[in-house]
C-alpha cells in the first residue's frame, strides 16, 4: 500500500503495529525506446508487489536521480549528486522522526549508488535505525537467468523492457554495443557514442523471461523485509 492511498491517521495506526517502510529511488532519464521513468517504474512495481504480500508501506518515490551523462537527451532531469544525497537523507530523517525504524531503500538507477555511503553515515548517527539497500538488476537470480539465456544485461536493453516500461515499438534486431573509450564521459560524448540510448544487445525478449525476473526480484525484496 502506498502513502497516497492513506491519510496521516492511517500512517499513525500502521506504526502501532509495524515500523517497516520501503523507499523507492530512481531517475528520470533516457532509456532508448523505453519510458523516461523506467528507473522508477521498475522498483515501484516491485515495491507494490512486495507490499501486497507483506503489508509493508511504500513511500512516494523520488523520481529524480543523478544522471549528468544523459543530459543531452531531452527528457533527462538530473540532480547534482550532493542534492540527491541530501534529499534521501531528509526523507529518511522525516520518517525516522515519525517512528519508522526499519527502512528498505529500493534503488532503480546505478548512478544513485553514492547514496549508500550517506545511508551508512545515517546508520552511525541513528543507532535505532535499521537500513538496507536493494538494486534489483544486481540480483543473483537475474545473473543466473542471463547466463542461462545467453543474454547480457545492459542499460535500456532487454533487461529493462518490462510490459510497463515499453512505450513504443522497439527495433527487431539487437544492437551491437558501441566502443567506449572512457568510463567518464560528458553528456555530448555519451549521446554521440550511444545514439538511441541503448547500451547494446536485444531490445526485448520473451515476456516469460521478464515475468521470471520480476518474480525473482519480488522474492528477494520479501526476504529483505524480514529484517
Amino acid at each position: 500500500m502506498r502513502f497516497e492511498e492513506l491519510n496521516w491517521m492511517d500512517i499513525e495506526n500502521y506504526l502501532l503495529k509495524d515500523d517497516r517502510l520501503m523507499i523507492v529511488i530512481g531517475a528520470t532519464e533516457q532509456h532508448g525506446y523505453l519510458s523516461l521513468l523506467t528507473d522508477i517504474k521498475i522498483p515501484l512495481a516491485l515495491a507494490d508487489a512486495a507490499s501486497q504480500q507483506s503489508g509493508v508501506l511504500v513511500a512516494p518515490p523520488l523520481n529524480f536521480g543523478s544522471s549528468p551523462y544523459f543530459l543531452d537527451y531531452p527528457g533527462t532531469i538530473s540532480f547534482r549528486l550532493s542534492t540527491l544525497l541530501d534529499a534521501v537523507e531528509d526523507i529518511v530523517r522525516s520518517v525516522f522522526n515519525q517512528g519508522f525504524r526499519r527502512i528498505l531503500v529500493l534503488n532503480g538507477h546505478g548512478g544513485n549508488d553514492g547514496v549508500r555511503s550517506r545511508l551508512v553515515e545515517l546508520a552511525n548517527e541513528l543507532p535505532a535505525l535499521k537500513l538496507n539497500w536493494y538494486a534489483w538488476w544486481q540480483s543473483h537470480g537475474i545473473e543466473s537467468i542471463a547466463l542461462k539465456q545467453e543474454l547480457k544485461p545492459a542499460h535500456a536493453n532487454w533487461m529493462e523492457a518490462f510490459p510497463f516500461t515499453l512505450v513504443g515499438e522497439t527495433p527487431e534486431l539487437p544492437k551491437t554495443p558501441p566502443y567506449v573509450s572512457s568510463s567518464i564521459l560528458d553528456a555530448k560524448s555519451t549521446r554521440d557514442i550511444y545514439g538511441d540510448g541503448s547500451f547494446g544487445g536485444p531490445y526485448k525478449v520473451d515476456p516469460a523471461i521478464m515475468d521470471e525476473i520480476f518474480n525473482i526480484t519480488v522474492g528477494d525484496i520479501l526476504e529483505l523485509l524480514k529484517f
